[in-house]
């Protein structure tokens, strides 16, 4: 019995003298440059009152224990800091000769935001390789109203080493139907992605489907093409219609009449429609809404979810 006693009592002296080195927990993920906000691990072999995890600071540096100066982490791989805490613990003679470990336990500095066109709004970190086509299917795919391309903006050193944006277009047929790997862009994280609504042209008055018609190419929008997409014209439409179009420099809204009559029996030039235009073709008595209504009329349409106007004559 006696001898059991003095066993158990050199056990938890030796536990009092040299308590085991607590684990710090967090996932190791991939080695990739260290950036403001990360949450890191580091652990100091047989020396747990320096083991622990620890946020880097939005200037880059963190701070350790008993370590007078505070080591820079940023634009350092995990195996790099690792190298600097070393010799900071030993040139302060905190330790002789320490062994040094760290890893990372979460990315904050390399947000990728999503937003726009997509079905689902999504800001990530990039941990590892990440693709455009990875981070669109972050976002869920693109929407039914997303336009013709994707606008990339990165943010780098301009000439005079200040921070500038850089924004690339990416037509969404070479990238999703053509499938070009050179536009399927390598992100690093710190871009922003934005997928903007496909441009509309709206299409009210007496026509048997009035409605917000996409514009895919704008070359090509024109009063025929758009009328073909309205299904035609309802009875009693006018010969004359007219477009309404906003100028993009005062915001005011101005009339174009368009002779729809003679278009139609190829006598005239068909007319090109630009993006929010609203092509409106009144009845034969000569009753005209007024534009005030018009912008009611297409407003209330194009703050529908489904972009399409559901007003009815």
């Amino acid at each position: 019995m006696r001898k059991f006693f003095w066993i158990w009592w050199a056990a938890a002296l030796a536990a009092q003298v040299r308590p085991p080195t607590p684990e710090v927990g967090g996932a190791n993920l991939p080695a990739q440059k260290i950036g403001p906000n990360d949450l890191i691990a580091v652990s100091v072999y047989d020396a747990p009152e320096l083991t622990r995890t620890v946020r880097v600071g939005a200037d880059g540096y963190i701070r350790i224990p008993m370590l007078k100066r505070r080591i820079l982490a940023q634009g350092l791989l995990p195996g790099q800091l690792e190298i600097s805490l070393a010799e900071a613990l030993q040139a302060e003679q905190v330790l002789v000769d320490p062994v040094v470990t760290v890893t990372v336990v979460e990315y904050h500095s390399r947000p990728i935001s999503v937003a726009g066109a997509v079905k689902n709004p999504v800001t990530f970190q990039a941990i590892g390789a990440v693709t455009l086509l990875e981070a669109l299917t972050k976002a869920g795919g693109l929407s039914p109203e997303a336009g013709p391309e994707i606008l990339v903006t990165r943010t780098q050193p301009g000439p005079d080493g200040a921070p500038a944006s850089l924004t690339q277009r990416i037509p969404v047929k070479g990238l999703i139907d053509a499938a070009d790997p050179e536009l399927n862009l390598k992100l690093a994280g710190g871009e922003e992605i934005r997928v903007p609504e496909v441009g509309k042209v709206f299409v009210v008055g007496n026509v048997r489907k009035p409605g917000a018609y996409p514009v895919e190419d704008q070359a090509e929008t024109t009063v025929l093409k758009v009328l073909a997409m309205a299904e035609g014209l309802a009875p009693y439409a006018s010969k004359q219609a007219f477009v309404i179009r906003r100028d993009p420099r005062t915001g005011a809204r101005h009339e174009i009449p368009v002779e729809l009559k003679r278009i139609l029996e190829r006598k005239a030039p068909d007319v090109p429609l630009e993006v929010n235009d609203v092509l409106y073709i009144p009845d034969n008595t000569g009753r005209r809404a007024s534009v005030a209504a018009l912008d009611r009329i297409v407003g209330f349409g194009a703050a529908t979810a489904s972009g399409v106007l559901i007003w009815r004559r």
